[in-house]
């Protein structure tokens, strides 16, 4: 089935940002909070450092192979077809567990977690299967009302709280988590088929919509340590600016949302290209077979997963998935960026280990 190029620079930005900025700020900041008190800003430098890496590897490596399926080609063409597999099943598992989370926290922020969830995955199955580039519509304007609302947030917050503890012991982890909020710039790789003029615009939109998320995720995170202190380990945004906390919540649901929406558009495309090569079964090499399997695998897990577990596991097969996208951009003759990021992925990977 041959996808057609019609998403702009644009269209790849915003879905890049609509899949960082929604699972980071309104799912992970809290979980790593717990682990890293106020040592979550340094856990943030490590995981963006980290993500820098990755991204820079990944676009030149969707430059030179621009199709679906993101690491899972760079894998096979690269290091040979068992770590393109591997890939392939890590990105697969570990972002229907990420739709799993997703959906879960809307549903945790709507009061019905489940219902809601369920509900959620079945509604955005249904917009992916009407084609991407009303898909991607959705997902700019999503984006832009979410970062009006983290503005909102930032202006109106409440006055200092009690400072949080400094947990060195818990950097890492913590940095492990909130990898999970930085993995969305490869959904744009994984768009390779659909993108126009890839070899040039997927490189430039997935540094674009990166440095966009870490510049808004430092702003909320000291935002939100300034307001809550110790007490964002157990709170959520809409507690930095209590006057406007019905608004935040209503943010906080269009920006999970928009990351359930790429997530969706990536896993699908990655299952697409392996059922093409006889790794996955060969009815998903329909996208729209592809794309409803994705939501059933997703509607799955909800019913049988908590939200923390969802990212905790999805941490952990992204961050392999990136180790492998290193190592095969090491073989462009790459040197420094990709082993920083190999050593950098596989050392979080093993400190969100425990968590399992």
């Amino acid at each position: 089935m041959q996808l057609t190029r019609s998403l702009t620079l644009t269209d790849a930005v915003f879905v890049g940002l609509g899949s960082m900025i929604g699972a980071g700020v309104f799912a992970v900041f809290a979980p790593a909070a717990a682990a890293a008190g106020s040592a979550l800003l340094v856990s943030l430098v490590i995981a963006g450092v980290i993500a820098c890496c990755n991204a820079l590897s990944s676009a030149w490596l969707a430059a030179k192979y621009p199709q679906s399926g993101g690491t899972y080609v760079y894998g096979r063409e690269r290091l040979g077809r068992i770590w393109g597999d591997l890939a392939g099943w890590a990105f697969v598992l570990g972002k229907t567990a990420s739709c799993a989370a997703m959906a879960l926290t809307v549903g945790n922020y709507a009061g019905a977690p489940k219902l809601v969830a369920v509900g959620a995955v079945v509604a955005l199955t249904v917009l992916n299967l009407t084609g991407v580039q009303k898909s991607a519509l959705a997902t700019r304007i999503i984006v832009i009302a979410v970062l009006l609302v983290l503005a909102l947030t930032t202006v109106t917050a409440r006055d200092a709280a009690v400072p949080a503890d400094f947990l060195p012991s818990g950097i890492l982890p913590a940095a492990a988590l909130l990898f999970f909020a930085f993995a969305g710039y490869a959904r744009i790789a994984t768009l390779g088929e659909e993108v126009k003029e890839p070899q040039r615009t997927i490189p430039r939109a997935v540094i674009i919509s990166l440095a966009i998320t870490l510049t808004v995720y430092a702003i909320v995170a000291v935002t939100a340590l300034n307001a809550l202190g110790g007490d964002l380990a157990t709170k959520t945004l809409a507690d930095v600016s209590p006057t406007w906390a019905p608004v935040i919540r209503i943010g906080a649901c269009l920006a999970v949302l928009g990351s359930l929406l790429s997530l969706q558009l990536g896993v699908s495309r990655t299952a697409l290209a392996m059922a093409r090569d006889r790794r996955l079964p060969g009815f998903l090499a329909d996208l729209r077979a592809a794309e409803i399997a994705t939501g059933v695998a997703a509607i799955a897990l909800v019913l049988t997963v908590d939200v923390t577990r969802a990212i905790v596991f999805s941490s952990f097969c992204v961050l392999l998935y990136y180790a492998i996208a290193n190592a095969s951009a090491w073989t462009l003759g790459k040197r420094v960026v990709p082993a920083i990021g190999l050593v950098g992925c596989l050392t979080l990977a093993g400190a969100v280990l425990w968590q399992l």
